[in-house]
């Protein structure tokens, strides 16, 4: 009777008008930005607007900053910086693509730019140098090892002075950006913070030191150490929608999803407000997160209705593409809303990985709804889109499609009553998707494979392993409605074994 019912209800359960596109981290034009100060050897006259646009850089607001160095660069034709601010705007260090192609020939004619106009500072080069490294020979040097170069040569110029607020900053996030997702030592991230945290004491209102802090904290291990800058970060920015967004990694990661919800509803209207649908979607698909966690279903449905209204969305691009497939899945899928699942259609022309959502929900959806079928078709499709990610040398999002492949063929053997295949492939599974860190475009899996195993064990009437297994999904993602039902599923069970 218990396999029945769970079964039939698994649980898984300043106006400047930009004159660059509008891309992942486009945050209009704020007003309130933070506190920087990166003097330069410009005229006078311009160092206020160099730093007002280094802090739109740090807070992201990647179109913004462009404009303003561009500004500064025609008020000062002798200001080599304002090239690379301009060039910098263009490196998208926590976000795909890092770089696109236009990009790249842009940026490297800035860094001519910069060259030509000559830079007095032996500080100055040191910038402009090593952002070099991120633009030159960008056809035939790996992306990774240009990136490494950058972070290196910082790393360099950090070192030189170590008195230089700016140089430990983004030396800071280049050593974020460049931490493997494999590293669950978080070796990166930790000597990031080693330069982050003494300076965020010493200047509470820079909004860099504020928003990498959070970055670097965006785990397990380290998110409580998130908590005080996520509770600032939006207090110093309160004009940038990433700024009001941004506190919710660090809540997600410890459960707390009334704070999400705030955070993300105020960085949801910022971003309509200011034109940056991308945004927008990102706050939005954590805020349906957030509405599942604590069973808020009806407002979760109100955000999906939200999102048939926005029409200026490029299916094309990935963060704005993988939120508005990933929030309809969650809304099925969490609460075995098996008809929906089986409808939801990948969009046409979407990152692999963005599909790859949309054809395990389907997958789930037969496996698991009122009239099951075999998903065969489903794991061919998620085979060959993991096989596209890997010619394409994606190695993340390919093995994030083969996890996704892997749990729908455990249920399908389950479904066949292999039991020992389908439990292997999913602690197999879950061990593979605990050894890796979670992108920032995403709050977390859909349902976690470590919870999937729980509620696998279940069906297999071992609720004691069940229990554990709940319990170690809830270390990691605390809070999830999903394994916390399931744990009180599997205590309930075993006091009656």
């Amino acid at each position: 009777m218990l396999a029945c019912r769970l079964i039939r209800g698994f649980a898984f359960l300043l106006a400047i008008t930009p004159i660059w596109p509008q891309e992942m981290h486009d945050h209009g034009v704020p007003d309130k930005l933070g506190t920087v100060s990166f003097p330069v050897s410009c005229v006078p006259r311009v160092q206020q607007d160099f730093n007002r646009s280094v802090a739109l850089l740090h807070s992201f607001a990647y179109s913004a900053a462009q404009a303003s160095f561009q500004n500064v660069a025609e008020r000062d034709p002798g200001c080599a910086m304002a090239h690379w601010g301009v060039a910098m705007s263009l490196f998208h260090e926590l976000w795909e693509p890092h770089l696109s192609s236009d990009a790249v020939v842009l940026g490297e004619r800035e860094i001519q730019l910069a060259r030509h106009v000559g830079v007095p500072s032996h500080r100055e080069k040191g910038f402009i140098d090593a952002l070099a490294f991120i633009f030159d020979d960008a056809s035939q040097i790996p992306y990774s090892t240009r990136a490494l170069n950058y972070e290196q040569a910082m790393g360099r110029l950090a070192g030189e002075d170590g008195a230089d607020v700016e140089t430990r900053v983004f030396y800071s996030l280049a050593l974020i950006s460049n931490a493997s997702p494999t590293d669950k030592s978080h070796a990166r991230q930790k000597r990031a913070l080693a330069l982050l945290e003494p300076l965020g004491r010493a200047y509470p209102d820079h909004p860099g030191i504020l928003h990498y802090e959070i970055h670097a904290c965006d785990n397990a291990e380290l998110a409580q150490r998130g908590l005080e800058p996520a509770r600032t970060y939006s207090r110093v920015a309160p004009s940038v929608p990433h700024a009001l967004h941004m506190p919710s990694h660090i809540f997600t990661r410890l459960g707390l999803w009334q704070d999400s919800i705030a955070s993300n509803l105020a960085a949801m209207d910022a971003a309509r407000h200011q034109g940056d649908t991308g945004e927008e979607l990102h706050a939005m698909d954590y805020l349906v997160y957030a509405y599942l966690q604590l069973g808020r279903n009806n407002e979760a449905d109100q955000v999906l209705r939200r999102l048939q209204g926005i029409t200026a969305l490029d299916e094309r691009e990935f963060k704005g593409a993988y939120a508005a497939t990933a929030m309809p899945v969650r809304c099925a899928v969490e609460r075995h809303r098996w008809a929906e699942a089986a409808a939801i259609m990948p969009p046409q022309g979407a990152p692999p990985y963005v599909t790859a959502i949309a054809v395990w929900a389907r997958g789930l959806a037969l496996a698991w709804g009122e009239h099951q079928s075999t998903i065969g078709a489903e794991t061919d499709r998620l085979q060959q889109l993991e096989s596209q990610l890997r010619d394409a040398q994606d190695d993340y999002w390919a093995v994030q499609v083969k996890l996704l492949r892997q749990e729908l063929m455990a249920w399908a053997a389950q479904a066949n009553g292999q039991e020992q295949e389908a439990f292997a492939l999913m602690r197999d599974t879950a061990n593979e998707e605990d050894s890796i860190e979670k992108l920032p475009v995403t709050p977390g899996p859909v349902i976690p494979a470590r919870e999937q195993l729980g509620y696998l064990l279940l069906l297999q009437h071992d609720p004691i392993e069940a229990a554990k297994q709940f319990r170690i999904a809830l270390t990691d993602a605390p809070g999830r409605r999903g394994s916390i039902d399931g744990l009180a599923s599997a205590t309930a069970a075993a006091s009656q074994k």
